[in-house]
């Protein structure tokens, strides 16, 4: 158990020193590796696996995946990406994924965030109030 701590304070410490100007830096990952495989820290596997999991979840938060059921344009995407870049003050870059569980409508997700405009979506919470 102090062992799985120790890596995760030092995954931590390591994923401060990877930000840049609020995002995630190549360079500054690749000095990370190259610290971990020289300089072999107890539990370097365990180490990774943390690092790996915090630099995954920080660089989701800059990417809006939008799942759509119809056709979806550049000039779309461009405008989600806008508005989330204002949303959440930081740049965000849209991507597009068609989506055959959706029957009309978006699905945005940016990190944790949903934001759902969807027929089925709106269907189950008129379902849920009824």
């Amino acid at each position: 158990m102090a062992h799985a701590k120790a890596a995760q304070k030092l995954a931590r410490q390591l994923f401060a020193m990877s930000i840049v100007d609020g995002a995630v830096s190549a360079d500054r990952v690749a000095g990370v590796l190259e610290y971990v495989e020289t300089r072999q820290p107890a539990n370097p596997v365990m180490v990774l696996k943390a690092y790996r999991r915090l630099v995954a979840a920080e660089i989701a938060k800059s990417i809006a995946l939008v799942e759509h059921a119809g056709a979806i344009n550049d000039a779309m995407l461009a405008a989600i990406a806008a508005s989330m870049t204002r949303k959440y003050g930081r740049s965000v870059t849209a991507t597009a994924r068609k989506s055959p569980a959706l029957l009309a409508g978006l699905r945005v997700q940016v990190g944790d965030d949903i934001y759902e405009s969807s027929v089925a979506g709106q269907l189950a919470a008129l379902a849920a109030s009824v």
